[in-house]
């Protein structure tokens, strides 16, 4: 990975929650919930230990992301961390122990404050917000680009899985080298989803990561989508992650390992950046 002050030049915390109000006075306001997603990113950065909290801005909207670093001395790439509906970047479950274990494993990662809707709100709701989606990722692929990154890989969970094809049925996979679901086609009950996932708008490998013990939708999505991996890309593949729940609770271990894997074998050490 290139080298310049990028990070150097993040804002403090003190800073970032100054940001982080003017969110609830913010005009033009989306219809995602920009009050709830304030809270939620003030408390999330009051709780960071490791990785280093910042705002991006996407269509005039300011939104929070924590970039970790690689702990390894070669920096195989970033990938960009979606997570599920109604959360934050540093979520205990998929998100949070993500950002904080790649990074062992020579990921660095940029963790994303995706769009949030009241606690209650179901699939159909989420919806209708989904094209707030796009210009978040778009946002992190710039700055990656700005700060030099050599490889990008995209990871969505859940609800993150949906905003991530939306992104993709707008620009296709243009400025990733890899594509990483987790829990993909999930949905809530008697709420089918109503498109189609854009399978045939993405090109790079792809990975599909479920639970032994996951949903019935994301069990009837891995089935639907096995014929089809090869056709994406010949390197794409699925795992299914024995005892695991949707969310992974208690396998968060499992699940990095599933993924990084996976990766060390589609990136192999002697093609990583810099090595």
């Amino acid at each position: 990975m290139k080298q310049n002050d990028s990070l150097s030049r993040l804002p403090g915390a003190t800073q970032i929650l100054t940001m982080l109000c003017a969110l609830a006075f913010a005009g033009n306001s989306p219809a995602s919930d920009l009050e709830r997603e304030r809270r939620l990113a003030e408390q999330t950065v009051d709780a960071i230990f490791d990785g280093e909290p910042f705002m991006l801005n996407a269509a005039g909207h300011e939104f929070l992301g924590i970039y970790t670093r690689a702990e390894t001395e070669v920096e195989h790439g970033t990938a960009i961390i979606l997570h599920g509906r109604g959360t934050h970047p540093d979520w205990e479950q998929v998100a949070g122990p993500l950002r904080k274990q790649l990074p062992a494993h020579g990921w660095s990662t940029l963790s994303l404050q995706m769009p949030v809707l009241d606690k209650d709100a179901s699939y159909y709701d989420y919806m209708e917000i989904m094209q707030e989606a796009p210009p978040r990722i778009e946002a992190a692929l710039v700055y990656l680009r700005e700060l030099g990154t050599d490889r990008i890989i995209l990871v969505a969970h859940s609800c993150g899985v949906h905003m991530s094809m939306a992104w993709i049925r707008q620009y296709g996979d243009t400025g990733i080298d890899a594509y990483i679901g987790i829990g993909m086609g999930a949905t809530d009950y008697r709420q089918p989803m109503r498109e189609a996932f854009p399978f045939d708008r993405i090109r790079v490998p792809l990975l599909n990561v479920y639970g032994e013990a996951d949903y019935p939708a994301v069990q009837r999505q891995a089935a639907q989508l096995e014929p089809l991996l090869a056709q994406i890309n010949s390197r794409s593949a699925q795992r299914r992650v024995p005892g695991a729940d949707h969310y992974f609770s208690g396998y968060e271990t499992e699940l990095t390992e599933v993924i990084s894997d996976w990766l060390d074998a589609l990136f192999p050490v002697e093609n990583q950046p810099g090595s």
